[in-house]
């Protein structure tokens, strides 16, 4: 388009329209987003396919306007303007201004008043205008000179003069008569009763204008029509009124102010900083390579020795030898053989490593048959200490979150890591001081980094015969589970097409709908729960899908997962995965094994000892999390029942039932043990008469007697919640935190999701803080005494061992006594020890 045109941008429209296609969008703080960033792509987007010289952006100030005064009932059904949209509104027109272009508001006139006031007053300026809107009243404007844009996501629309009379049979100026016979239900414009859009645009068509029509209505050839219009003319020209648009809104215009201006990147960057848009800051931000910043030496063998002769801390960036580029007392350099120059400080505890991701280091390192030893600093981890609810802990995200630029990762050479890493580590060290995080970063995570490295090479030990067999035997279950379903379906069809699935169970079946996705009724896990009360395909269903995805992702996946070298499976371990501090695996994801389930205990069958005269050493917490309850809550009854080494659900059991615990049965104790488990985890009424098929009066009053037995639970839920409420976090026991930005959110299911993690959070992530801990202390007593026993895996509150027989008895011992020693709390901890030749046949140790 032209440069000599003005861009005259319907704001309000466009801001609506970003608020509700994206919707959840927020900062970490909790601000919505979402119109704000759909407003400020489609201008960017705008302006980079039209290049227009002159630009408004319009917006609509309050819901009064002139047109209410002349009809109350203008626009009354909309709601007022969604909290969520119109605290973002300050945001889009300070960016709007940033950008260099020109805003503009009138109180008590809508957008359309104020873009039809300086399309008339463009035009007396000799300027073309372009009006960028969704919104179908502004195509009254179109002439000549003023074309309407309508963006589309399959191409942007233009509606000239032409277009519009083709669509509407009239001049575009004539869209108000038509608007005025056939109403607006948008703008809660009555219409008039039997007069529809197309005998509207007939009747406009064929007079010319609604005056016309008025004054020719005896030659309207229906009685009715013409009755109706001849009752309704004062309404008709009251419509028309409404419909228009006012052009003489006192708003200044000055040519030069409408000029786009150079943007303030500066101010732009700080918004965008502050809104988390990373993409749209490495659009304003030209931040200086680190290759501008530090030059890299090449030093020779006799070079690096020297500098590195006096011992210190060693910055280094890069997992491989060849690639590796490293920081001391100033200078960063690069050697040539470097595994013959550098092996010996790389190994050397005494050089204090600073990396970021420095597990990844050791992993390379050590296939390359180099050895780092003294990791000090990580930079992940300690973001990660700061805030465990980061979506992500890449060297790049890191630079935008802790020093406010936003560098492309691809882009980052190892100079620029090394660059990055030097500025990062100042600035979180500081920040974990600060909040009282840095004991918790130096003491536990730092040093669990070389133990999690250490079983990551280490490995587990499978039986690929046996998941062979495995694999054999499923496939025949499933293949029957297959005609089963078939028969009681009444068809073949894709079990695995939620298509298809829909059409068997609802169509076919006329099973009730539980719940709607996007794309029909829902066939997901809860659905079919609650489906298989009354019909026997669902029940089916959940059998073949977790028997199908046991198979596919442990059974027939772990075996091709053996590295060659090893013969062993070496998973790995996440430290930066949950935001509670817990542990999480991948290749395979060994966390997520089911245990109560038959196949998932034949899986764990399938670990096996390393050789013929080594065990598998399971130590298991018992009840920990209940146990750091009591000793969080402080609560006298809980506290006495693990004191006195009672059943725990036994005696909660009793208490709430008013019994002596010898009278409990199973079903309560199961009741008890239901209620005791999902207390923390916001265990509502309706949840328990769920789960147990009981009244929901008579599990309301269950919980009720337990708050009423274990009062200082009560206590303890309640103070959790006014603290994450006014601090906006929770700690566990050794200050880990878990920042909750949405406690205070208005959406009551937000809110109540927010106040369950407030609740659980310090016991998971103390129970999390506790096994790292038995962890570390293990680890360093196998490589003082020299041991051959190893540890393998960490699944939630079990650690798993590898031992030389001949090491067993003495090694259980201290593994027992450190894991239930290591943090001392209030009430007993207690760990159950079993051996076995694999993960699933196991004795208990006494």
């Amino acid at each position: 388009m032209q440069k000599n045109k003005i861009f005259l941008i319907d704001a309000s429209a466009f801001c609506y329209r970003a608020f509700y296609a994206l919707q959840g969008l927020s900062t970490s703080f909790g601000q919505p987003t979402g119109a704000i960033y759909g407003f400020v792509t489609a201008l960017q987007k705008i302006l980079r396919d039209n290049h227009p010289q002159y630009v408004a952006v319009c917006f609509d100030v309050s819901r009064q306007t002139f047109r209410q005064k002349k009809f109350a009932a203008y626009k009354i059904q909309r709601p007022p303007m969604p909290e969520g949209l119109s605290s973002q509104m300050p945001f889009i027109k300070e960016i709007i201004r940033a950008l260099g272009i020109a805003v503009f508001e009138k109180e008590g006139f809508e957008a359309d008043d104020i873009i039809a006031t300086l399309n008339k007053k463009a035009k007396k300026n000799r300027l073309g205008v372009v009006i960028v809107s969704p919104d179908k009243d502004m195509l009254q404007l179109v002439d000549e000179d003023t074309v309407v844009l309508s963006p589309h996501k399959d191409g942007d629309l233009i509606y000239e003069r032409s277009k519009v009379a083709e669509r509407f049979k009239v001049e575009p100026h004539r869209i108000v008569d038509i608007v005025a016979l056939m109403g607006d239900s948008v703008d809660n414009i009555p219409g008039i009763p039997g007069i529809g859009e197309k005998t509207a645009v007939d009747l406009i068509s064929r007079f010319g204008s609604l005056d016309k029509l008025l004054q020719g209505l005896e030659s309207v050839r229906s009685e009715k029509i013409r009755e109706a219009i001849g009752k309704n003319e004062k309404l008709l020209r009251l419509n028309r009124e409404l419909a228009g648009l006012d052009d003489s809104v006192d708003v200044d215009f000055d040519r030069e102010a409408l000029k786009i201006k150079e943007p303030n990147t500066g101010e732009l960057a700080r918004i965008f900083r502050h809104l988390e848009f990373k993409g749209l800051l490495k659009e304003v931000s030209r931040e200086d390579a680190a290759e501008d910043r530090i030059t890299i030496e090449r030093l020779k063998k006799e070079d690096a020795e020297e500098l590195l002769k006096e011992p210190g801390e060693l910055v280094l960036s890069g997992d491989s030898l060849e690639k590796m580029v490293f920081s001391k007392a100033g200078r960063f350099f690069r050697t040539e053989n470097p595994a013959r120059v550098l092996g010996s400080f790389l190994k050397d505890r005494r050089f204090r490593k600073v990396g970021h991701d420095l597990k990844k280091v050791i992993l390379g390192l050590a296939a390359e048959d180099a050895c780092l030893s003294g990791v000090y600093f990580d930079t992940m981890i300690a973001s990660y200490v700061l805030d465990p609810s980061r979506p992500s802990y890449l060297l790049a995200d890191l630079a935008w979150y802790h020093l406010n630029e936003a560098p492309s990762q691809k882009s980052l050479s190892e100079a620029n890591c090394l660059d990055l890493i030097l500025r990062l580590r100042p600035v979180l060290e500081s920040e974990l001081k600060e909040k009282s995080l840095f004991k918790l970063f130096e003491e536990i995570e730092m040093p669990l980094v070389d133990v999690l490295a250490e079983m990551e090479m280490t490995g587990i030990k499978i039986d690929p015969g046996l998941l062979k067999e495995i694999s054999v035997d499923m496939e025949g279950k499933l293949i029957k589970l297959i005609e089963g379903i078939y028969e009681i379906s009444g068809c073949q069809f894709n079990i695995n097409s939620p298509k298809q699935l829909r059409q068997v169970l609802f169509e076919r079946l006329k099973l009730p709908v539980v719940k709607r996705s996007k794309t029909g009724p829902s066939t997901d896990e809860e659905v079919l729960n609650k489906l298989s009360a009354g019909h026997k395909l669902p029940a089916l269903l959940l059998e073949y899908r977790q028997l199908a995805k046991l198979k596919s992702t442990y059974v027939d996946a772990l075996p091709q997962l053996l590295n060659q070298r090893t013969g062993r499976i070496h998973t790995t371990f996440n430290q930066t995965g949950t935001e509670t501090g817990r542990l999480s695996s991948a290749n395979p994801n060994l966390q997520n094994i089911p245990v109560k389930t038959d196949i998932g205990r034949q899986i764990r069958r399938a670990v096996v000892a390393f050789d013929k005269d080594s065990y598998l050493l399971s130590c298991d917490y018992s009840q920990v999390e209940l146990r750091i309850l009591a000793h969080i809550s402080q609560d006298k009854n809980l506290k006495s029942a693990f004191e006195k080494g009672e059943d725990i659900h036994r005696a909660t059991a009793g208490l709430v039932y008013g019994i002596d615990e010898d009278s409990v049965s199973d079903k309560m104790r199961e009741t008890a043990k239901r209620v005791n488990f999902g207390i923390v985890y916001g265990l509502s009424a309706y949840g328990l008469s769920r789960d147990l098929g009981i009244p929901l009066d008579q599990a309301q009053s269950f919980i009720d007697a337990y708050f009423n037995n274990y009062p200082g639970v009560r206590d303890y839920i309640e103070q959790q919640i006014k603290k994450a409420e006014k601090d906006g976090f929770v700690t566990t026991i050794l200050g880990r935190r878990r920042y909750l930005p949405q406690i205070n959110d208005k959406s009551q299911g937000i809110r109540q999701f927010s106040q369950r993690q407030a609740v659980n959070s310090p016991i998971q992530g103390s129970a999390s803080d506790l096994i790292k801990l038995a962890m570390i202390d293990i680890s360093g007593l196998i490589k003082a005494r020299g041991l051959a026993s190893r540890m393998i895996l960490q699944i939630h509150d079990e650690l798993l061992f590898n031992v030389p027989e001949g090491e067993m008895k003495d090694f259980s011992v201290l593994v027992k006594e450190r894991m239930e020693n290591t943090l001392k709390l209030s009430v007993p901890i207690k760990v159950d020890i079993k051996k076995g030749r694999n993960w699933l046949e196991m004795e208990e140790i006494r």
